[in-house]
């Protein structure tokens, strides 16, 4: 108990339950229906103003005698300098110490404090402009300028120091002076407003020639468009229409690849404009466009559509119509120069203009673009742009051996072992067959077969050769083309073909017997025909039965029986002969869809169609009687049509009941009736 009476030297001596803080208990709301009589917000705060006790005020002082006053000035300069050893580093208490020794007119005394002000943090510019501002305010002019002038020694780039120093002697009227002070400034490079300002205090005392002068100094430390141009805008200002032009051309010669040249010769060629020189405006707009990057020149472009419309004629026009277009098409390759289509349209352009060295650039910016990834997919388009490329050097600018060179490149690039274009190496070829070089004709073709062999280069080369009439060159590529696809009917039709056109039948046969015995074939039907259709043209007719049972052997196709029935009727022999034949050949085949292959009913069909056909063209010889009695009924059924979720419904289709099938289908309702009434009978007896 009696710690708790005694005082806590941590507390300042207060006990602990002097210092302890008393929360007032929660209230519970027993009734919490609104009240009769709301009261707003505002009419609250309203009441706590009007209750609010009024601010309490200090005295006000009254000096009435010399010794009260010194007595204030003591008691407030303790106050300061006590403040001052407390936050030696706050400006702003040396500002209000300083200024109140200026209201007390203590001059010396101010600038002492000003001082010790400028001895704790002498960088801080304020400080400089507060105590100027009360040496000028006081017009104590030699101590301000002498503030001044070590306020710009030490802060030269502060360039608020020179202007108020500038603007008070310029104010005295001492120009020569701030002349003087602005020479200073130059000295240490400003930025470019510091150097308008120099150029603007000369012009209001009408010194030109010395303004020329400070401008000159202006473009060499401030060598920008911007600062040039001010230099040519204020020799046309004063009419000196030749120094401007000079001004201009001057800045052409050192920024014409600066990133800021469009605005230059947009500048310049105005100028021109406004001096009447339309020639002069349209050969700067010129040079800029062809010297400036397509993406830095949208301004300019504009510009110059809009002279050409003023000014220019019809072909003018067009070609700043052209060039807008040609800087929109750019704009579109630089964002994305895998956009092919964007390249074509953009040399289309080009073309269209006919400038060759400028079609070449952009063929040659085109092509430099080769797609990331080696897929086909990628190359498809990209490569159109090396054909159009090669066919402009040989059509248009009909230069030969630079043809020949994107040939080779083009196919030089292509990554053969992967994938490879046809095309290309076809090109190539025929453009060495123009120029009547078949030496190089069939060393391109020879690259291709050894580098990537297709189909069509094949086909071209021994066309090629055959147009010559080189026959063994054609063999040995036959060869090469069978060694490389050996299960190309279409190949050892066309070998064939080519030995039958000289005569040489029995190379024709050997070849198809060789291509008959191949484990593989793309359209064996196509060859089985050709081969076929070569035996009935030499009247082999022998053979081609031979054929025939060796192709049934392989397979039972409808087509084959009905080709080989035909083929039976029209043999170059007696007609009854012929009749008999084909019938026997009907007769096979129906027994082969009866017997073995039951379930063809639409074939078997349709194979009885087709004997009935026969028959009918035979005319008199023909007996339909034959095939009638074996001709099928049609009958429509429906099945169900299962799905995985059940039953989907029906759908209808057209079953064929032969004449055997019918009456087996009899005999079994025969057979049901007989027994039916067996059973009857005896039950019957039973009863």
């Amino acid at each position: 108990m009696a710690s708790n009476r005694d005082g806590d030297p941590s507390l300042g001596y207060l006990t602990r339950k002097d210092t302890e803080v008393k929360l007032p208990r929660p209230t519970r709301v027993k009734n919490k229906t609104p009240a009769p009589i709301q009261i707003t917000a505002e009419q609250i705060l309203r009441e706590a103003r009007e209750r609010q006790e009024a601010e309490i005020r200090p005295p006000k002082q009254k000096i009435t005698d010399s010794t009260e006053l010194a007595d204030y000035r003591l008691r407030k300069r303790k106050e300061f300098e006590d403040l001052i050893r407390r936050v030696r580093w706050n400006i702003s208490v040396w500002i209000k110490y300083a200024q109140w020794e200026e209201s007390q007119k203590d001059f010396n005394r101010a600038r002492s404090v000003w001082e010790r002000a400028l001895e704790v943090d002498y960088r801080n510019h304020t400080l400089w402009l507060k105590y100027a501002e009360v040496e000028m305010k006081n017009k104590f002019i030699n101590h301000a300028r002498n503030v001044w002038d070590r306020a710009v020694t030490l802060l030269p780039r502060i360039d608020q120091l020179w202007y108020k120093y500038i603007h008070m002697e310029e104010m005295l009227g001492n120009v020569a002076g701030a002349r003087q002070i602005f020479e200073r400034w130059m000295g240490w490079m400003p930025d470019q407003q510091g150097w308008l300002s120099y150029i603007k205090f000369e012009l209001r005392y009408n010194e030109v020639e010395r303004a020329r002068g400070i401008f000159e100094r202006f473009v060499q430390c401030h060598p920008k468009v911007s600062a040039w141009i001010r230099y040519a805008k204020f020799e046309m200002k004063n009419g000196e229409v030749a120094r401007a032009r000079n001004v201009y051309e001057r800045a052409v010669e050192k920024l014409a690849d600066d990133e800021e040249a469009e605005m230059l010769f947009v500048a310049f060629a105005e100028f021109e404009e406004r001096c009447k020189e339309t020639e002069r405006a349209r050969c700067i707009y010129k040079f800029a466009l062809d010297h400036i990057p397509k993406g830095r020149a949208e301004d300019l472009y504009r510009k110059f559509v809009a002279f050409e419309k003023q000014y220019g004629d019809k072909e003018g026009i067009e070609d700043a119509i052209v060039g807008k277009r040609r800087f929109q098409y750019e704009d579109e390759v630089r964002k994305n120069p895998l956009n092919y289509d964007a390249w074509f349209d953009y040399i289309k352009l080009e073309e269209s203009v006919g400038n060759k060295e400028r079609i070449r650039e952009v063929y040659e910016r085109a092509i430099a673009n080769v797609p990331p990834a080696q897929e086909k997919r990628y190359w498809q388009r990209y490569i159109y742009l090396w054909i159009n490329y090669a066919l402009y050097e040989e059509l248009d600018a009909e230069d030969i051996e630079r043809t020949r060179e994107v040939y080779r490149e083009c196919l030089n690039l292509i990554p053969h072992e992967i994938f490879s274009f046809a095309k290309i190496w076809l090109l190539a070829a025929q453009f060495e067959t123009r120029q009547l070089n078949l030496k190089g004709a069939r060393q391109v073709l020879g690259n291709a077969i050894g580098k990537a062999p297709k189909d069509k280069i094949f086909k071209k080369y021994i066309e090629i050769e055959l147009q010559l009439g080189n026959i063994d060159r054609c063999r040995k590529l036959y060869e090469k083309y069978l060694e490389w696809s050996p299960e190309n009917c279409y190949a050892w039709s066309k070998y064939a073909e080519l030995e039958r056109s000289l005569s040489e039948t029995e190379r024709a046969r050997s070849i198809f017997e060789l291509a008959i015995a191949q484990p593989a074939l793309d359209m064996p039907e196509l060859l089985w025909k050709a081969y076929i259709d070569f035996e009935i043209s030499e009247g082999e007719y022998d053979r081609t039965r031979e054929l025939y049972k060796r192709l049934l052997d392989r397979t039972k196709h409808l087509k084959v029986w009905i080709s080989c029935a035909k083929f039976e009727a029209s043999a170059m022999e007696e007609q009854k002969l012929c009749i008999q034949n084909a019938r026997r050949v009907f007769e096979k085949a129906l027994n082969y869809f009866r017997m073995s292959a039951p379930e063809l009913k639409e074939e078997r069909a349709m194979l009885l169609d087709e004997w009935l056909d026969m028959e009918k063209s035979f005319g008199q010889l023909g007996d339909v009687s034959l095939v009638e009695p074996k001709l099928p009924k049609k009958l429509k059924k429906r099945k169900q049509i299962a799905s995985e979720d059940g039953l989907a419904g029906y759908e209808e289709y057209i079953d064929y009941v032969f004449p055997e099938e019918a009456h087996a289908h009899n005999l079994k309702i025969l057979e049901k009736a007989r027994e039916w009434k067996r059973q009857k009978l005896a039950s019957g007896a039973e009863d």
